[in-house]
């Protein structure tokens, strides 16, 4: 299973990820949120995953420029839009940058899942994650979790990422009601906003491994 460690900003952190084995990692380019960092700072700190675990932009909305800046100094494996992006901006940056697409989605309610079935086939992943809580400005790293038996609805066939909420004490659960391809975690390993905790990052993978037993 994957599982991917999302808003890393410092070199101890990206290390005691990829020693839990982490296969993917995610750096957030969004001002408003605490885990955003410059494009060069996160391609500073990829060099020591670069190989180990895929490499994934997270951006909201983000327009070319921005994108720009990103792939040429990062050169991510994976983008993730994790804003209101169409279907038509996801295949046009899909064609642009020529690497895989992660689509992420906000789900509250049956509907949020049924607008997401549009995006299959054009993104290459899609990421369902909770709709952000009344009054927070981030689409996602907000702690908060949905109702993960709505997911009962999917085509087995749908290649999902679990985010939303995720921690060491709840993912057990999440593994026994859903059946996702990989796990997406941020503010659940973390002490504060925007700082990565080593003993919860640890206690998250072997949650999962003894979930997974």
């Amino acid at each position: 299973m994957d599982i991917k460690i999302c808003g890393l900003k410092t070199p101890e952190i990206v290390a005691a990820v990829i020693n839990q084995g982490a296969s993917h990692i995610g750096f957030i380019f969004f001002p408003k949120s605490p885990r955003h960092v410059q494009p060069e700072v996160a391609a500073t700190l990829a060099q020591a995953a670069r190989g180990k675990a895929k490499i994934v932009a997270v951006t909201v909305d983000a327009d070319d420029a921005l994108l720009e800046d990103i792939v040429s100094t990062l050169k991510p494996d994976i983008l993730q839009l994790h804003g209101h992006e169409s279907v038509a901006r996801v295949q046009t940056v899909k064609e642009r940058y020529g690497v895989p697409v992660i689509k992420a989605f906000s789900v509250r309610e049956a509907a949020d899942l049924d607008a997401a079935l549009a995006y299959v086939g054009v993104a290459d992943r899609l990421l369902f994650d909770a709709r952000a809580p009344k009054g927070s400005e981030l689409p996602g790293g907000n702690g908060v979790s949905f109702d993960w038996t709505l997911l009962a609805r999917l085509d087995g066939s749908i290649d999902y990422m679990l985010s939303g909420g995720l921690n060491a004490e709840n993912v057990a659960a999440a593994l026994a009601q859903t059946a996702p391809a990989g796990l997406d975690v941020s503010s659940g390993v973390e002490s504060a906003p925007g700082v990565k905790d080593e003993t919860r990052i640890a206690a998250f993978f072997e949650a999962v491994r003894k979930a997974r037993i």
